[in-house]
């Protein structure tokens, strides 16, 4: 009988009879994988820990044409955290939805899994979840295709003088061009850096970013619209979000 060891996040689960889990895995070999772990909501099943959401850990996988079974799970990181705090909870839901409405099963992608793993400890860190979630967003969007026009004019080319964000057309645009959108949200200098830091940014060397709380709602409504205008998804995750910066 083959078995695989797999290193991964649990993005995704739900009960399945009176006493399995249906299990999503993303995994830095194979990419998403949907699993059965039988037993595993029994409080004394050895799979209880490993098949709780947004656990890191090595997997033992039995594969299948059809959903995989896990045999074995030994946690790296539970990112505790995360789950004793329900904002964190919400921020880390949102990026493993997203996550799972735009990956495929079975196809690898370290860099995604990286990026990935690297926001979520980042939040169970205790980095600035808002901050987090944008530079993701941003990352997210080269991967859906429809990367925004952030180091140059949306219009014209030029890498300078770039003064407003146009979801029109999808992206910066300089001075010169601006006045083409009458809708265009003028940004001041060190929100385009921003922008563009988001962009380029390696996520391993994240540093030090200090983002007012004016400067973050500015950033979150654009990011937000262009999902909006362009990505076709909905997110309940997101919704939570939402609703959640109302109370906190």
């Amino acid at each position: 009988m083959l078995f695989e060891k797999l290193e991964g996040i649990v993005i995704r689960v739900k009960d399945y009879g009176e006493s399995d889990k249906l299990v999503w895995i993303y995994t830095r070999e194979k990419g998403k994988i949907s699993c059965i772990a039988k037993g595993a909501k029994r409080p004394n099943s050895r799979l209880a820990a490993c098949t709780q959401l947004f656990t890191y850990g090595i997997f033992v996988i039995q594969p299948s044409s059809g959903l995989s079974t896990i045999r074995q799970g030994d946690v790296i990181n539970n990112l505790s955290s995360i789950k004793k705090d329900i904002v964190l909870t919400a921020y880390s839901a949102y990026v493993c939805e997203l996550l799972d409405k735009v990956t495929e099963e079975k196809i690898s992608n370290p860099y995604l899994f990286q990026l990935v793993m690297q926001v979520i400890v980042y939040i169970d860190e205790g980095i600035d979840a808002e901050i987090l979630k944008q530079i993701y967003d941003v990352k997210m969007l080269e991967v859906l295709g429809i990367k925004p026009r952030l180091l140059s004019c949306s219009l014209c080319d030029r890498n300078e003088s770039l003064v407003g964000f146009s979801l029109k057309n999808g992206g910066m645009l300089c001075n010169t061009c601006a006045h083409q959108d009458s809708n265009i949200i003028f940004l001041r200098g060190q929100l385009v850096k921003l922008l563009m830091i988001y962009s380029v940014l390696d996520i391993t060397n994240l540093g030090k970013i200090n983002v007012s709380e004016e400067s973050k709602q500015i950033l979150s409504r654009i990011i937000n619209n262009y999902y909006d205008e362009y990505s076709g998804l909905h997110l309940k995750s997101k919704k939570f979000l939402e609703q959640l910066d109302l109370f906190v």
